[in-house]
């Protein structure tokens, strides 16, 4: 590790090779607490490559369960957290629009990080219960175009700078890793960033990885669509700048997606969205992250085409069916 944080002392960048080495040392606790800190907030300050943060991201899925379902054509919609605005769990609501429209979906997840409700938090209330089992999460995907991948059963090397983590306070690389690290590398994914040069930094990282991606910011600081302002959007075959007229959809207020100050508030939201009975700012926020994740998917749709088919996926019933049968066999 010395010879590691002397780098960064003299400026110097780490190697993919060099932070995935550092990852697997960390899992074999060859590091003390100090070390980790140190090269955790030598890194945070200067800003993390695109190769550092790769390397982290090959020993997290090297030491980690992979789950193969390489035969299918899935999605995974998450954003990175961290932009400290307490929205309701507006990618996990989303997901299960666009399974009820009639795509795959595998999401990662975990409890909440900023905000009072993370994907793990209100599946959790609904008293789904985690598994790592291949064939449970192949039957869910299978009967309700969903299965959720609960980080902690998956990315065991995320355990070994947890505490260091949480004795910080502040966010590090790692803050980063959670939805590259999914534990069945989907073949397509929507990722939301809360600013602009993370946008940059995870268009780089995706372009590396080599699979069909699409990274949304809002311009307010969300790391997803808010429709509180107009987004960006990047894939492989375009870049571009979306309002929320583009959608056919009206600019909202922040309140408008807060997530309130409880889990229960979160859940409670999330529930009056699938059910129907949301409003309508909650409602359109969902359409236009369900709307933008199916465009990745089914390239033959544009973003504004897929609106319709994530309004008819909640109108019908179709989202909420798709729930409730996650539900039945994950509980």
């Amino acid at each position: 590790m010395k010879q590691y944080l002397n780098q960064l002392i003299e400026g110097e960048t780490l190697s993919r090779e060099q932070t995935h080495d550092i990852l697997l040392g960390i899992t074999r606790q060859e590091y003390n607490d100090c070390q980790i800190a140190a090269l955790l907030m030598a890194l945070q300050t200067r800003g993390v490559t695109v190769d550092e943060l790769l390397g982290f991201r090959d020993g997290l899925l090297e030491t980690g369960k992979r789950i193969d379902l390489d035969g299918y054509n899935t999605l995974d919609i998450v954003g990175t957290g961290g932009d400290g605005k307490n929205t309701f769990n507006i990618s996990t609501c989303a997901a299960f629009v666009i399974a009820g429209a009639g795509y795959k979906v595998t999401k990662h997840g975990n409890g909440a990080s900023t905000s009072v409700s993370g994907a793990s938090t209100v599946l959790e209330a609904h008293g789904a219960k985690f598994s790592a089992d291949p064939d449970l999460l192949r039957r869910s995907l299978d009967e309700s175009g969903f299965c959720y991948f609960h980080a902690p059963l998956f990315a065991y090397g995320m355990k070994f700078v947890g505490p260091v983590r949480r004795a910080l306070g502040v966010p590090t690389c790692f803050n980063l890793l959670g939805p590259l690290v999914n534990p069945c590398q989907p073949k397509n994914s929507l990722h939301g960033t809360a600013t602009q040069a993370q946008q940059r930094l995870y268009v780089r990282a995706h372009q590396k990885i080599g699979d069909n991606f699409g990274v949304v910011t809002s311009y307010d600081g969300y790391d997803e669509i808010s429709l509180t302002s107009g987004f960006k959007l990047v894939t492989p075959h375009f870049e571009k700048v979306f309002t929320p007229k583009d959608l056919g959809l009206n600019y909202i207020e922040p309140k408008d997606i807060y997530g309130g100050a409880t889990a229960e508030d979160a859940r409670q939201i999330f529930d009056a969205v699938l059910e129907g009975t949301a409003t309508e700012a909650q409602t359109s926020v969902i359409l236009a992250n369900a709307a933008c994740g199916i465009s990745i998917i089914d390239r033959n749709l544009s973003v504004e085409e897929s609106i319709a088919l994530c309004r008819e996926s909640l109108e019908s019933g179709r989202a909420l069916s798709a729930f409730k049968r996650f539900l039945t066999i994950n509980s």
